[in-house]
Formats: C-alpha cells, structure tokens, sequence
C-alpha cells in the first residue's frame, strides 16, 4: 500500500482511530494486523518470506542468552547466515549468476544456466538489517531478547517504517510497544504537520521532477548536455525529496500513533564535504554499516592503509545493499573513494586556502565547500541513476557538450512544468533554511487560531493542488 494512495488515505485514519479505542493489551495485536494487511497489499504471498526472518531472529535472540562461548558465536553466525541467505536468493541470485556468466564469457567458457524469475519483495533489504541489527545487539549484550512474538513480529513489521526504514535499532524501538500511548492532540497534529510536509516532498516536488528525470535517463543518448544536466541536478532533488519524504511521512505516522523514530536525513544538500553528507542522508542505513561493518571491520584504528580498505569495503557493501547491479557498486565505490581523497588531502586543501586568506570559518570556503560537496554527489548520482554503466559513461562524457536551448526535452515540460518544479525546490530550500534555524511548527503555532488553520489549509491546497498524482513508486521501495 503507497502512502500516496487514497487506500492509505482511507487506512491510516481508519487504523488510528480504532488503535486509540482498544485496551493497551491489544493494541500491538492490531499493530500486527494492520502491518501485515498493508504489506500484503503489494504482493500478499510474501508475507511469508517476512515470517521467515521473523522466526529466524526471533528464536535466535532466546537462545543467544542461553548459550555461551563458542556455541553462541556459532548461533549468532547461524542466525546472520540464514537471513542474509533469503536476502541473497531473492536480491542477488539473478545478479550474482549473471555476472558469473558474463565473466567465464571473457574466458571463453559457454555457460547457460536456467534463468529464474524471481520478483524482489518489497523493502525486503530494510526490515532485514533491522531483523540483523536486533540479533547482534541481543549478542552484545546491550539488547535483552524479547520473549513477546507479537511485539517482536510487529517491531520489524511496523507498518509506517516497514518498506523504506528508518531502520529502527530495537532499543529504540521495541520497549515503545509496551508503553500505553495516550491520544494527545499536540502529539498528533505535529504527526500530520510533519506527514503533510513529507507529502508536499514527494507529491510536489519529486514525483513532478521524475517527470522529466525518467525522460531523460531513460534515453540519454537522444538528449544534449544541458538536458543531462539539468536531470542530474532534478534527479538529486528527486531521489532526496521522495526518501526524505516517506520517512517525514513515516515518522510522522508513527507519531500519531505515539511512537517515536530517528530522523533519518538532516538537509544532506547543506553539507560541506562528503564525510559530512554520509552523516546527514540516510542516517539510520550509515550509522547502521558504521556500527556493524564499518568499525569491526577496525574502521580507523588500525592503521592508515587499513583505515582506507575498510572505507572502501564499507562503502562497496552500501553500493550494493542498494540494488543488484553493478551501477550501485560502482556508485559505493566512487564516494568511497572521495572519502578517502578528502582525509588523504586535508592537510593539502588547508594550505591551498590559507593561501588567499579562506580560513575554515570564511563563508567564502564554506560556499566554495558547499558547492564542491552538491556537485560531487550529483556527479555520484549520474551512476546511480543510469539503467547501466554505458549509459552513466555516456552522460558522464556528454554533460557539457551540445548545449542547444532550442532542443530542452519536450515543449510541454518546459513551458507548463518547469516553472513548477522551480518553484517547488524553492518552496522546499525556504522551509529546509527555515527549519535550520527555528521549529517551523511551533512558530506557526503561535499563531492566531485563524491565521494558522488559514496557513495549513493553504498549504495542503497547495500540496492537493500541485502534486503529481500517478501512484507512482517511492524509490527506495526496489530496494
């Protein structure tokens, strides 16, 4: 079920208002219920895949803290083994044959195997790291295994968060079903500000840009530089607007409900280098490969060289968690890579500004920064977003070439929605400056009664009004 779906219209309200009228010692059984009903509104036998997962983890954190020493080592291997396993067959089996195909074809071995179809479930990577994260930290001791299979199920279940993160740690999230959550009206409309907010993201702003994005990309040999370009830059915005999007929708949600989750994006587009965009963008997914990757991997400890392979495994691993193709790994590699170059010339760039007086502090290198920052993303983006590495090749050697105002796209795009797409962006960068420097929200609930009913009726006017309406698919969601 799409949050932008007038099913989910109709379901949200429906789930809450009989959510509140329940004894607390059911709630979390409608929480089940509801979860699984809008999981299964995409593909109803997968569920099943789901249950497995479950169980998997479910049981192995109960044995974890009955066995010790080498036993629970091998129980916690088990246990990773067999979920990463329905991951692999479902996300990697095809890409993984293929590639192996394609290289025994360099070496001049024949091979056919039997192609298998396999459809991706959706969000099927998302509640499987959050099922991993809930076994390791049961492992380490700072998780105590929950022994309720209801409030387990539900906590990788959770219908507002489930397809697309964030991807809830379980001391953040599974000690929430227990509590009795009150109806409280400042707690739900700010669960609906922020919903409204994240549906002005993907309605107004991404699902309008995909428009000519999906043109572009999906034929980039027949488009010029300036078209290139100017989908790179929409695309940034896009993917942006539509992830942070369903997780303000999410979050907010959840809100309603009374549940609290992490932010998982904190206006990334404003980062000065790379380290700290990875910081800001998906943070519940790089805080997740920075706990259980990243640093046992010995992340910066061990030594310079090794401090550089890990980066690089670390960041390959996310390209590929990302999807089954080699765009995405090659995507993980390249802002390895500039992660590295940024710590390995550091002292280098510091000298190269004092030259001309640009102290850290100036706003003069921080604009320098800022800019450098976006364009290395979006140079990134090229790869992430192309069909194969031919096509982000290609629009990587023709960005600045054939530069014809006279061939932008198609007419109907520039002269009726171009504008709009501006206009939304900036819509966006007032509310995201805003935001970096007071809570909009409470501001605006300072306001007189009728001025702010005014302020909100107007800007879902404007969200009702200006969103692009084609069911179309968050983006996460293949992954």
């Amino acid at each position: 079920m799409l949050f932008n779906s007038i099913q989910f219209a109709i379901y949200f309200p429906l789930v809450t208002a009989i959510y509140f009228l329940l004894p607390h010692k059911w709630r979390v059984h409608l929480l089940l219920v509801a979860s699984c009903v809008f999981y299964m509104a995409f593909i109803p036998a997968y569920i099943l895949i789901l249950l497995v997962t479950i169980l998997i983890d479910y049981f192995a954190g109960i044995y974890l803290e009955r066995v010790e020493g080498k036993a629970r080592k091998a129980l916690l291997c088990l246990s990773i083994i067999s979920t990463c396993l329905v991951l692999f067959i479902f996300k990697y089996f095809g890409f993984f044959t293929s590639s192996f195909v394609g290289l025994a074809g360099l070496a001049g071995l024949k091979i056919a195997p039997p192609l298998i179809k396999i459809v991706l479930p959706i969000g099927l990577s998302f509640h499987t790291f959050q099922s991993l994260s809930y076994v390791v930290e049961v492992y380490r001791g700072k998780q105590k295994a929950e022994r309720n299979f209801f409030i387990y199920a539900t906590y990788v279940m959770f219908f507002p968060q489930l397809v697309a993160g964030p991807i809830e740690r379980p001391q953040n999230l599974l000690h929430q079903f227990r509590e009795a959550h009150e109806l409280r009206y400042d707690q739900v409309t700010a669960g609906l500000k922020r919903m409204a907010w994240g549906f002005f993201k993907k309605l107004v702003v991404a699902d309008r840009l995909a428009l000519y994005v999906n043109d572009v990309y999906g034929a980039p040999h027949s488009s010029n530089g300036l078209q290139l370009t100017i989908a790179t830059v929409f695309f940034a915005y896009q993917i942006y607007c539509d992830f942070s999007g369903y997780s303000d929708i999410a979050i907010g949600a959840a809100q309603v409900l009374g549940f609290r989750l992490m932010e998982n994006f904190r206006t990334p587009y404003y980062s000065l280098s790379v380290s700290e965009f990875w910081k800001r963008w998906h943070i519940s997914l790089s805080t997740w490969f920075k706990d259980y990757l990243y640093i046992p991997l010995g992340g910066n400890r061990a030594g310079r060289n090794r401090h550089i392979l890990n980066l690089m495994i670390t960041f390959a691993v996310s390209g590929l968690w990302h999807g089954a193709n080699w765009t995405y790994v090659v995507w993980g590699v390249l802002n390895g890579t500039y992660m590295v170059t940024g710590f390995l010339t550091q002292s280098w760039r510091d000298r190269f500004f004092s030259l001309f007086g640009l102290g850290e502090e100036t706003q003069a290198r921080k604009a320098i920064k800022l800019v450098t920052t976006f364009v290395l993303t979006c140079v990134a983006w090229i790869v992430f977003r192309a069909k194969n590495l031919g096509d982000a090749l290609y629009v990587f050697t023709h960005l600045g070439i054939g530069w014809d105002v006279h061939n932008l796209a198609t007419e109907q795009f520039f002269l009726r929605q171009f504008p709009v797409a501006i206009a939304a962006i900036l819509v966006l960068e007032l509310g995201q400056r805003l935001g970096n420097r007071i809570s909009v929200p409470r501001a605006v609930g300072n306001w007189p009664i009728a001025v702010r009913w005014a302020a909100y009726a107007s800007f879902v006017m404007l969200v009702v009004m200006f969103g692009i309406y084609k069911k179309m698919q968050f983006i996460y969601f293949q992954f």
